[in-house]
């Protein structure tokens, strides 16, 4: 057999327990916070007054902060992007009774209420340049992006439990800064939203724990394969206005490590942490190459730690379309 129908075979196994997978890690939509939770409500009196305090709040917060959350949103508002590549992997059809395609649609609609409640909030602040950010966004979601997992499941639940960990990271990161700086409802939601993250996390790396159980070897080559080629982040094709496909990627990176809310340690931590969840030094019955693997990946966050101290990041000024000239 092949090893596409094998992961097919191991994905329809695992489909078995798509409901229980629901239940444990998606919240039921009129249970769960909606982005009207955490805004003004416009048909109060005091909605002005809100948006004022708002606006006053956020001239605390400099553009680096405010660069990074308008990167955050675009990355969370690229849904579309995200679903159909989902969708097209092996043993994921989108028939409506499909187990994988219920998943896939509930998660993100879930997700999809992040983007949403902080593009209305950058709206709101009055720090950015609006149009920008969605020209921006426009252009993250017709580039599309390329992972490096074809319809792989295997890889592609690797590349998801990194994912959900690093922007749980990200938000959690924002939420303290907002905090610091005395913006509570900013930090309270980029809190919740980490949260969610989190849970997001729970369940893709509990696929890829189930996986483990029934094709080991395959599952430990994918592992190595997704860490030897590094992780690429959903935003990788960021660009502005008549800009170059990814051509702003890397100064968003820059500002994202610079005031410390995603940066190279935090994803070398997230390396470790996934293989201590997975437990792959105790995982047994391997081939000769995928014990290959799995030194690797117990070698490599040490290896990567070491080089990440020797980065240094510059403390250049960029000059963002999305900010607003002060």
């Amino acid at each position: 057999m092949s090893i596409q129908n094998i992961r097919k075979e191991v994905m329809q196994t695992l489909e078995k327990n798509i409901d229980s997978f629901v239940d444990r890690f998606l919240m039921p939509i009129e249970k769960i916070w909606q982005p009207t939770d955490f805004l003004p409500n416009s048909q109060q009196d005091s909605f002005i007054d809100e948006v004022k305090e708002i606006q006053e709040l956020s001239k605390e917060l400099d553009d680096d902060f405010w660069v990074v959350l308008v990167g955050d949103t675009i990355t969370e508002e690229a849904l579309p992007t995200y679903e159909s590549w989902l969708l097209d992997l092996d043993g994921v059809t989108q028939q409506p009774d499909n187990g994988w395609a219920k998943w896939v649609r509930a998660w993100t609609a879930e997700e999809n209420r992040h983007g949403d409640v902080l593009n209305k909030y950058l709206y709101l602040s009055g720090r950015v340049n609006m149009r920008e950010v969605e020209v921006s966004t426009q252009h993250l979601i017709a580039d599309g992006f390329d992972i490096g997992t074809a319809t792989d499941p295997y890889k592609n639940f690797v590349y998801t439990s990194f994912q959900e960990l690093a922007t749980y990271i990200s938000h959690n990161n924002v939420a303290k800064i907002a905090k610091k700086q005395g913006h509570k409802a900013l930090a309270k939601m980029s809190k919740i939203i980490a949260g969610d993250e989190m849970r997001h996390h729970l369940a893709y790396t509990e696929f890829v724990k189930e996986i483990f159980k029934i094709d080991p070897s395959e599952m430990m080559l994918a592992f190595q394969h997704m860490m030897k080629h590094k992780i690429v982040m959903p935003a990788m094709h960021l660009r502005e206005s008549f800009g170059e496909k990814g051509s702003l990627f890397d100064d968003f990176s820059t500002v994202a490590q610079r005031i410390g809310v995603y940066t190279g340690f935090d994803y070398v931590d997230i390396l470790k942490k996934l293989n201590e969840t997975w437990e792959i030094d105790k995982i047994t019955n391997l081939t000769p190459e995928a014990e290959k693997a799995r030194d690797f990946l117990m070698k490599l966050p040490d290896r990567m730690y070491r080089i990440t101290e020797r980065i240094v990041v510059p403390d250049t000024k960029f000059n963002f379309k999305w900010m607003i000239p002060a």
